[in-house]
């Protein structure tokens, strides 16, 4: 699906969708256009990021960020529609996510979207947030089912076979803390500031990958799963028993801990492709593994996978870095790729804190436990 330039005015066929996203600490609108033989035009995309009000307390806060999106979603959404030239009685079909994300930001994209949807008589579509990560790469690449799918965000680090829009099944999660997770608390350890991926990641450009032993997490162990809390509390161990650290300490612990998420991430994917590869045998040429999620971004995690991806007879395919993080023209994507297939919501679609991709499987065999919100992965 190459990008084409924008154009307002929509010719029989096409379908036009607003998407709207306030999951964590971005608020985002996005209009995409879905031509009939698959073009994807993108009309708008705006993404309001909170990064200043969240730095003084070293993470997101979800009172904050609930209240930032409520304030924020109307204008953007109004900005979204001046940007492509449209009226709401242009569009389709409005998309908003509808979880999983902190509730309060949630609601946020949800109502408005609600309210959009019923003023102007049109569709909803109740978007799942992961499966907008999983649908990213197909904005700028003519991607097939099935795929071979590495979910790696804050919240959120799973494998899964992308067998169709909606159809997932699960590999393997993680069975403690998400990658991005292990990223943002050793960056805060360090005090390398908010947010903390990105803020490793440039760390480590100074740093000696080779100077700190790690452990490998799951090393020798089978299946797909993943765990990184070890890994994260060994390097604030080495970190604490530093004497007086200097930038060097720093940079070479970053790099070292960016490195050791990366092997990891690599060799459990290992696995899951050689599953993938023996259920789907016929696939022509090199199959695809799809990376998608904030922790897409990483330049040593992406090194890492193409690698991998390269000895086991796949492609890397990722979303161009400003798709990798929360943005709502996925979530557009999402409510097109559903609408096209005649799916659609009523009024009273919920906001959810937990929504698996592969429900049944986080039913049936949650990896991390369930709660009262529902299973965790």
């Amino acid at each position: 699906m190459d990008l084409a330039p924008a154009s307002a005015s929509a010719q029989p066929g096409e379908l036009t969708v607003l998407g709207l996203e306030s999951s964590c600490d971005e608020s985002a609108a996005a209009i995409l256009r879905r031509h009939p033989d698959g073009r994807i035009e993108v009309l708008a995309d705006l993404v309001l990021g909170q990064t200043e009000a969240h730095a003084p307390f070293g993470g997101v806060v979800p009172e904050i960020a609930a209240r930032a999106h409520a304030e924020a979603m109307d204008g953007l959404a109004a900005a979204a529609l001046a940007e492509a030239g449209l009226s709401l009685d242009a569009l389709d079909a409005v998309a908003a996510t509808s979880g999983p994300g902190l509730i309060g930001g949630v609601m946020a994209a949800l109502m408005t979207a609600k309210g959009l949807a019923l003023g102007a008589g049109k569709p909803l579509i109740a978007v799942n947030h992961l499966e907008g990560h999983a649908l990213s790469p197909r904005l700028s690449e003519n991607l097939d089912f099935p795929y071979l799918l590495l979910l790696v965000s804050g919240g959120h680090t799973q494998l899964l076979i992308a067998e169709a829009v909606g159809v997932y099944h699960r590999l393997g999660s993680t069975l403690d803390d998400a990658a991005g997770e292990a990223f943002d608390k050793t960056a805060k350890v360090l005090g390398l500031g908010f947010p903390g991926g990105p803020a490793l990641e440039r760390c480590a450009e100074a740093g000696d990958a080779n100077r700190f032993d790690l452990p490998t997490p799951l090393k020798g162990k089978p299946g797909c799963d993943f765990s990184f809390a070890g890994l994260k509390t060994a390097a604030r161990q080495i970190w604490d028993g530093l004497d007086a650290p200097s930038a060097q300490d720093k940079a070479d612990l970053a790099a070292s801990v960016q490195a050791a998420i990366a092997a990891s991430l690599a060799s459990r994917t290992r696995r899951a492709m050689a599953q993938f590869a023996e259920e789907y045998p016929d696939v022509d040429g090199p199959r695809p593994l799809v990376v998608a999620g904030g922790v897409a971004a990483n330049r040593t995690v992406r090194t890492a996978l193409e690698a991998a991806a390269a000895q086991e007879g796949f492609r890397l395919v990722a979303p161009p870095m400003k798709w990798c993080t929360d943005n709502a023209a996925m979530i557009a994507l999402a409510g097109l790729e559903r609408l096209a297939r005649g799916d659609t919501d009523g009024l009273d679609a919920p906001a959810r804190a937990r929504w698996p991709l592969d429900a049944a499987s986080a039913k049936l065999a949650p990896v991390i436990g369930s709660g009262r919100k529902g299973p965790k992965a």
